[in-house]
């Protein structure tokens, strides 16, 4: 039973049935909030892991693979990861000097170290590549990675881990130390000359058509530093968080795939890497505009791609990641309707997480569930767009998407940490008129009390 504060229930009755009102239907908005969550999900837990320290120098590369990372265990549902790298002290540092390529989390099953079993996200490139479940670059620490209630990344599930196998994760780290290099834009996109190398990471000559990209800054490589730069090594490391719930009835698992512009849409038999015929490129050049383009289209380099998903859901979170020079990027279902534009954010600053030209958040989008779906088969349009004023090497134009198999039916009235444009405004128009009827409520009770003061023989202070 709600009781109500004696001085309200002594209030005259006409005021007080509209105050008994406005309190109950406050009341009630508090009763849902808190049922909503009671349902939805349980504690949100959080785990703040570091990574092996790596040493990096100028100019120097970092790439590399670790395993049997910290990481969330038991049967649970992964809420968000996000990352950054930190010095031995742990301060955050700038791109400026460390360049964040890409960090990329993965799942294994495995018996004994030389016998792992590769999982991956649910789509849509060939073998392993592009096979993480999460995985971001310089905008990780402006990128919103929320998994709304009541979804979330199911792991640990003991039905899915092969008998005699355990579940671990494995972290890739790419950063690029550009502490006195000669050109720290051409460091960052890979440029090959910069590196001055002629083979791959795997020994294979370079073709002569190939001006930059992954295959000329892997570990060990060195971008070219300005003569007579003086600078030490220094420990760095990845310093990462995930939040995540206890896996129970209540939480809908979400699917995650990841789609690349570069995707030539062939899949040659036995062939699971990088080949110019064979799936997902990764990665790929823009050329520089000439005069006539930059009349015609203001210097935009336009990529698209028709893309087939093996299966269907409803949109839960989505985000494309880009390279400096990327202007947005756009997900088309079949119909011609956006299922999500993902832009970039530039920094204008020099503090870690703000630095000047570079690509320090991408938005995202959290459709209102159950309102975006896509069907299983269904032809969905990648467009990558980058700015072609000057040319740029190794850039990327991928997409996440999370999608879930079926739509709550209730609800939300928690909105993700982190709230977007596209999210529906429904628990602010909630909270104003919450407060509309407070002050209303407070308003009758302070005009009761001066009634009741006045009938008493009150008399304002003299002028």
């Amino acid at each position: 039973m709600i009781l109500l504060p004696e001085k309200w229930q002594k209030l005259p009755s006409s005021s007080g049935n509209m105050v008994l009102l406005l309190l109950l239907s406050t009341l009630a908005f508090d009763v849902s909030c808190t049922q909503a969550f009671l349902e939805n999900g349980n504690k949100i837990k959080s785990g703040t892991f570091q990574s092996p320290e790596f040493m990096l120098g100028p100019g120097s590369v970092e790439s590399n693979v670790y395993y049997d990372i910290d990481f969330p265990r038991g049967h649970v549902a992964l809420k968000s990861f996000n990352a950054e790298v930190v010095d031995q002290a742990g301060n955050p540092v700038p791109l400026y000097e460390t360049y964040f390529h890409h960090w990329l989390v993965g799942k294994y099953y495995e018996r004994r170290p030389s016998d792992r079993n590769f999982s991956r996200n649910n789509g849509l490139c060939q073998g392993q590549i592009l096979g993480q479940y999460f995985g971001l670059g310089s905008e990780t620490r402006k990128t919103a990675t929320h998994i709304p209630d009541p979804f979330g990344v199911e792991i640990g599930n003991p039905a899915e881990i092969p008998e005699g196998y355990q579940e671990k994760w494995y972290l890739v780290v790419h950063a690029i130390e550009t502490r006195g290099v000669e050109d720290r834009m051409g460091c960052i996109e890979c440029r090959c000359d910069l590196y001055n190398v002629t083979d791959d990471e795997d020994g294979n000559p370079i073709k002569p058509d190939y001006k930059g990209g992954l295959q000329c800054c892997y570990g060990q490589t060195r971008c070219k530093v300005s003569q007579g730069f003086k600078g030490g090594k220094r420990s760095l490391s990845l310093r990462y968080t995930a939040k995540w719930i206890e896996w129970d009835s209540s939480a809908i698992p979400v699917e995650i795939f990841v789609l690349d512009v570069t995707d030539t849409g062939k899949r040659l038999h036995g062939l699971t890497g990088i080949s110019p015929e064979n799936g997902c490129q990764v990665e790929y050049e823009v050329e520089s505009c000439s005069a006539t383009n930059a009349a015609g289209n203001g210097c935009v380099d336009i990529k698209r791609n028709s893309l087939t998903m093996p299966t269907g859901g409803y949109v839960i979170y989505a985000v494309a990641h880009q390279h400096v020079g990327g202007t947005g990027s756009t997900l088309y279902g079949q119909d011609g309707n956006i299922i999500c534009t993902s832009k970039p954010i530039y920094g204008n600053g020099n503090e870690a997480g703000n630095e000047d030209g570079y690509i320090v958040g991408m938005s995202t989008c959290y459709p209102e569930p159950g309102s975006v779906k896509i069907t299983a088969g269904e032809n969905l349009t990648l467009e990558s767009n980058y700015n072609s004023t000057n040319k740029h090497t190794g850039v990327m134009g991928l997409f996440y998407i999370y999608i879930a198999k079926q739509a709550p039916n209730m609800t939300f009235s928690h909105p993700p940490v982190q709230k977007h444009g596209s999210i529906k405004g429904t628990t602010y128009a909630w909270s104003i008129v919450v407060f509309i009827g407070l002050a209303v409520i407070i308003s009758i009770v302070v005009h009761s009390w001066l009634k009741k003061r006045r009938e008493r023989g009150y008399k304002t202070a003299p002028k």
